[in-house]
């Protein structure tokens, strides 16, 4: 029955994000792996002669900037690592140009910040330019500007993990293939003699983010925590992914050609249309609206808009518009919506039945604080 489900996954994807982390990229020397990039072009070269489309998350600017430079130690301070990924990154572009040009294809350099996909209408020009270099048969080289910016390199993105999964849900593609130094999600830590690799996780709960966590020190082993909370919100999108060890021969057209490689992790629910993927998942909420039990309740269980009355809280400043967290009694986020109002008129209405907003404020332009339709779940995991 796995196998099955596995094949029908990999045959329904016709559009494909491969995210592909900095050690399966590099030697132990710390350079570039020309062969290993010419190897993943070239499969990709394959995969889009089946019809497929392929976006390529790539890692591995700094690694192939520290390369270039003959440096074994990560630079700490941030002018010198901002530095050395600049350097890095004009090779490691270059490098997927001269692979895939063998096969007739371009490598089109994507660089992005989490401002890029916060706001819509970059966000929708980032969607725009991506499905037109795929119309062109080019292939997308997405990574991190890590020049430009400061939080991607304090792992805002989660090391191009969380970054892949934005960009799967921005292209609506049904599986995000992540090509790791590890086989998958073990059923235990990795070190056991008898740890196994799970091939199928159909949710993600807390026992599977557990699986990511060291018992003796509290600690995300390695990146799997970034890399399950990249399939938690894809799988919340209703799309799937696949966890396999990048430096395995062939992998990614074993991958695609159904072959029991890796963890597979199953789609949750129905799919979400493209505006609620980026507004539950991409977009950064400006502050946090407190709800009380029947709030939630209505809002999660039963599709209702969220009315002045059942808030009980504001957290943080912003204006109408904005995208806002809700929070349950207990500091659970569920779900994130666009506000009618700032926090400042929203701190005078909660509480308070809609009836009561015009004298509260001198004026009513809405019944709701956040509409049912511009309201989406998270899925957080408890």
């Amino acid at each position: 029955m796995t196998d099955l489900v596995r094949q029908e996954v990999v045959c329904q994807a016709d559009r494909v994000v491969v995210k592909i982390g900095t050690r399966p990229l590099t030697r132990e020397d710390g350079r570039l792996n020309e062969e290993r990039i010419a190897s993943l072009a070239e499969e990709v070269h394959a995969v889009m002669n089946q019809g497929r489309r392929v976006v390529l998350v790539s890692s591995g600017a700094v690694g192939a900037g520290m390369g270039q430079l003959g440096w074994e130690q990560r630079p700490r301070d941030l002018p010198h690592l901002q530095a050395v990924a600049a350097i890095g990154q004009s090779y490691l572009v270059q490098a997927y140009d001269r692979a895939l040009r063998r096969h007739g294809r371009h490598a089109a350099q994507i660089l992005l910040t989490a401002h890029d996909l916060d706001d819509r209408t970059r966000y929708l020009n980032v969607r725009n330019t991506l499905t037109a270099l795929m119309d062109l048969g080019a292939v997308p080289i997405v990574n991190e500007n890590d020049t430009v910016s400061v939080e991607e390199l304090q792992t805002t993105f989660g090391d191009n993990d969380r970054l892949a999964a934005f960009v799967t849900n921005l292209v609506r593609a049904p599986l995000l293939v992540i090509l790791s130094d590890v086989d998958g999600l073990y059923d235990r830590d990795p070190s056991d003699p008898g740890a196994k690799v799970l091939p199928v996780v159909p949710r993600i709960d807390q026992s599977v983010l557990s699986l990511a966590i060291d018992r003796k020190t509290g600690l995300s082993k390695g990146g799997m925590a970034s890399k399950l909370e990249a399939a938690r919100i894809v799988t919340a999108g209703g799309e799937n992914v696949i966890i396999a060890n990048g430096r395995s021969p062939g992998v990614l057209s074993r991958v695609l050609a159904g072959e029991p490689l890796g963890t597979l992790f199953l789609s949750q629910g129905p799919f979400i249309r493209a505006r609620k993927r980026w507004l539950g998942f991409t977009a950064q909420p400006r502050g946090y609206l407190v709800l009380d039990a029947g709030a939630r309740q209505a809002v999660e269980q039963k599709g209702r808009s969220l009315l002045p009355v059942g808030v009980v809280d504001v957290v943080g400043d912003f204006i109408k518009g904005d995208v806002v967290g809700l929070r349950d009694p207990q500091g659970t986020e569920f779900a994130r919506g666009l506000t009618n109002y700032p926090a400042a008129e929203v701190l005078r209405i909660k509480g308070l039945k809609s009836a009561q907003i015009e004298e509260a404020l001198g004026h009513r332009p809405y019944e709701e604080v956040i509409h049912r339709d511009n309201i989406a779940f998270t899925d957080s995991v408890e």
